[in-house]
């Protein structure tokens, strides 16, 4: 069974010719060849790579260009922007590029909170045409991910980072797990998953992290491990974790089946994202 990373990101440094929006949590480059690296050193088969929005908003060429220098590595999400007349076309084209599993709106970051937002709507409709999961940035907006989860059960809708607020810095919030009641009232949902990334970022301990796995299991119970992804959200966590722990700490938890783990470190991801 493959092992593949849920959500990782790569950019250039700032530049003219692709400058950035905004800085995201991280080293100031983290190219293409620098992800391979890392992945090679922790023997990671493969990631989702998720253009940054901080960075690069919507504009997704360099992730597309990492996947043309590494197709066997990666596959591809871009973000959407529901506020475009467009934005189903911007789908329609997107997804006949090779290397494409899905596309992302960032709920958390001023999209309308309304479950009936037409431009919303409109993104939905569209990934359900072309077979695409929709991931979700949707810290502290759980209770609208619900209602689009019960409006549009044709469309797989994917909560990034357990869909709550994790820190890019320490110290660790002293509830990081306070908004979980809504999360697992998402599994209700069959058309919802949920990535278990960036995880280690909300342990109040040192590797290998122990105290997550009461929280954790109470997610694996809900949503089962076929709706359940292992990501590291590399490099944002960077400053709270090194790449290899957070493989390792799934790796080697005893609280995993070996099935289990195969599971939520690759299986359910290639069923999900029609990953082949």
């Amino acid at each position: 069974m493959l092992t593949i990373d849920a959500q990782v990101h790569a950019y250039e440094r700032d530049h003219a010719e692709r400058p950035w929006v905004d800085v995201l949590a991280g080293p100031p480059e983290v190219t293409g060849d620098d992800m391979v690296l890392a992945m090679d050193s922790v023997g990671v088969d493969g990631a989702i790579l998720v253009s940054p929005w901080t960075m690069y908003r919507y504009d997704e060429s360099y992730a597309v260009a990492v996947y043309v220098a590494h197709p066997e590595r990666f596959r591809l999400v871009k973000p959407v922007d529901p506020t475009d007349p467009g934005v189903a076309e911007t789908i329609t084209e997107w997804a006949l590029r090779d290397g494409v599993v899905g596309i992302r709106i960032m709920l958390s970051r001023g999209v309308s909170g309304d479950p009936d937002d037409p431009g919303v709507s409109r993104v939905l409709t569209a990934a359900a045409h072309h077979g695409l999961p929709v991931n979700l940035s949707c810290k502290g907006r759980l209770d609208v991910v619900a209602e689009l989860a019960a409006r549009n059960p044709q469309t797989r809708l994917v909560a990034d980072h357990l869909g709550l607020t994790q820190p890019h810095h320490p110290p660790v919030p002293s509830e990081p797990f306070a908004e979980l009641p809504a999360l697992l009232n998402l599994a209700q949902y069959n058309n919802v998953a949920v990535k278990i990334s960036g995880a280690c970022t909300l342990s109040h301990e040192s590797f290998p992290f122990n105290d997550l796995w009461d929280p954790l299991s109470r997610v694996y119970d809900a949503f089962g491990f076929d709706r359940c992804m292992w990501g590291t959200d590399w490099t944002r966590a960077i400053n709270m974790v090194t790449y290899e722990q957070g493989v390792a700490s799934f790796r080697m938890t005893d609280r995993l089946s070996d099935g289990e783990r195969a599971d939520l470190m690759g299986g359910t991801l290639q069923k999900i994202y029609n990953w082949v």
